[in-house]
């Protein structure tokens, strides 16, 4: 499983010219799964995700977390986060998961983070999306290999 999380001011994904969803200060999150992720992998990388201390406090250090600043999350899946570039120059995608497994992964964590953040939006898997964002710092967080 890969995470790429971007501390945002705001984020929306777009799909067929009509907004999907959207938020305010929070976390725009792009989800890969890959050939052998679980259930169990994707506890660990919502866990971590909605624990990460990358919020400014009053001293204006990153020690809040996306509860402490009343945060969003906005869930997007991409699978190109699977992008194998290593021969030539067309990525190969043979590590991203099977889509029917990667689907079922991805309403998983969308369901856990809900447990813990109170307004998470998405985009649809497998959909063409646009995702509009203004990244807060830039801040940004790659989540990978917590297995």
């Amino acid at each position: 499983m890969k995470m790429v999380i971007q501390r945002v001011n705001h984020a929306s994904v777009t799909i067929d010219g009509k907004v999907n969803g959207a938020i305010e200060k929070g976390f725009l999150v792009l989800l890969g799964v890959g050939q052998n992720d679980t259930e169990e992998i994707a506890d660990k990388y919502v866990k971590k995700m909605v624990g990460l201390r990358i919020f400014d406090d009053e001293e204006g250090k990153t020690n809040l977390s996306l509860d402490q600043v009343g945060g969003s999350v906005l869930l997007i899946s991409q699978f190109t986060l699977y992008a194998n570039c290593k021969k030539g120059y067309r990525p190969s995608f043979i590590e991203a998961g099977d889509p029917v497994k990667a689907e079922s992964l991805y309403e998983y964590v969308i369901a856990k983070t809900r447990e813990s953040v109170p307004n998470v939006q998405t985009g649809i898997f497998g959909a063409e999306m646009k995702v509009d964002l203004e990244n807060d710092g830039p801040f940004t967080i790659v989540l990978e290999n917590l297995e």
